[in-house]
């Protein structure tokens, strides 16, 4: 049983958005934790972030509750640094499409939102607007890699060259994928991830924070679990020293901290689930050439164009602007295929009541942004072969 499925009583779809990448493997972790009577953040948690660090090369991770917890983190980490911390107020620049938990942490902490547009083909952040955008008062860019597709990173680099600007990675939709042999969430400062059930891996809820930065390593430890000092080494970049004292140390509260702790049960199906990452991966970039050669001359629609390796999250299907069909028949029409569809992420985030209550701009316009936010869709992809499905898209 589809435990999600049935909680939300989403139809029998032929390709549903997500499933379950899990067998005996993940059970019996699962009762292992469960037999420890640990349940807790513990050693689970630990061996989890061990391995996930060691994949993306990186010198920590830390894992919390969810990957909207990793942006949280993320974010607020940067606050709390000895040296050039954000402060209230300072410009951050973000691509007008991303999923409503890339932006809240700015508007929390305070920060001056500045939308800039996507591309239309490749879906991430429009590197010419992006370039555009920066001024003196920019601080830090928060780059998304959508639906597994790596931003260029490489023009990144050559745009912000000699700038004061922090970069940092949403990469919650694209674990596994790849930019010039490098995995993306890795090329900025920090990079969260997300294990939600319909991610590449699924650890029930989950998200992580990767960095080499041994300060904000230990920023977000404390951050993690309420600010206190109980989970920082002897000697830190947070307090600087920590007394030998358990008791006293045990309440000692150092930053204004949250409770974003993953449980023992995730962190152990964690440990299975990167086991089998690659293959999963492999699968869905199988199912992805068949997918572009079904789609990629279609009169009608425009698919996602891939920088370097996607991990491909979803397959994206954009109406073309002189499209004779709409969005709503398109969705009909993948529907009586048996295609289960959700709309881009959160389309134009801007258009949103929740707006109120940013400081925010836009730079420029948003006219891609506003594109597939009014024509574009997405449907799911798999780590098994669904290349008879993709074969009805022939159809529209």
């Amino acid at each position: 049983m589809n435990i999600t499925r049935d909680l939300y009583q989403m139809p029998d779809y032929s390709l549903p958005l997500a499933t379950s990448t899990w067998d005996d493997a993940e059970y019996s972790a699962l009762e292992r934790v469960i037999q420890s009577g640990q349940f807790t953040m513990g050693s689970e948690v630990a061996a989890f972030e061990t391995a996930f660090s060691k994949y993306h090369k990186t010198r920590y991770a830390v894992m919390v509750n969810s990957g909207s917890s990793a942006n949280l983190l993320m974010i607020a980490a940067l606050f709390f640094r000895k040296n050039n911390a954000l402060r209230p107020g300072d410009e951050v620049i973000v691509p007008a499409v991303s999923w409503s938990t890339t932006y809240a942490p700015l508007q929390q902490y305070g920060l001056k939102v500045k939308f800039v547009d996507i591309d239309l083909y490749s879906l991430n952040v429009d590197l010419d607007q992006l370039e555009q955008a920066i001024t003196s008062k920019t601080r830090l860019i928060l780059m998304v890699n959508l639906l597994g597709n790596p931003n260029d990173f490489r023009r990144l680099e050559k745009i912000i060259e000699g700038r004061d600007v922090l970069v940092v990675e949403d990469n919650c939709e694209s674990l596994g994928a790849e930019l010039d042999g490098q995995k993306t969430g890795t090329f900025g400062l920090m990079g969260t991830y997300s294990s939600f059930f319909s991610h590449h891996i699924s650890t029930m809820e989950g998200g992580v924070v990767t960095t080499n930065d041994r300060e904000l390593y230990q920023i977000m430890l404390s951050l993690r679990a309420h600010g206190w000092t109980r989970d920082l080494p002897k000697r830190n970049d947070v307090t600087q020293i920590k007394s030998d004292d358990l008791f006293n140390e045990s309440f000692k509260f150092v930053l204004p901290g949250y409770n974003l702790r993953p449980l023992e049960l995730s962190g152990a199906v964690g440990v299975e689930q990167l086991k089998k990452l690659p293959k999963i991966v492999d699968g869905r970039r199988r199912n992805a050439v068949f997918f572009q050669s079904v789609m990629k001359d279609h009169s009608q629609l425009l698919i996602q164009r891939e920088t370097g390796k996607s991990s491909w999250f979803g397959f994206s299907l954009v109406l073309r602007p002189d499209a004779a069909m709409t969005r709503d028949e398109l969705r009909k029409g993948l529907s009586k295929l048996g295609f289960e569809c959700r709309p881009i992420v959160a389309g134009n985030f801007t258009k949103n009541a929740v707006m109120k209550f940013f400081d925010a701009e836009v730079h420029g316009n948003l006219k891609n942004a506003d594109h597939i936010h009014y024509h574009g869709l997405f449907v799911g992809n798999h780590h098994y072969n669904i290349e008879p499905a993709l074969n009805l898209l022939r159809q529209l």
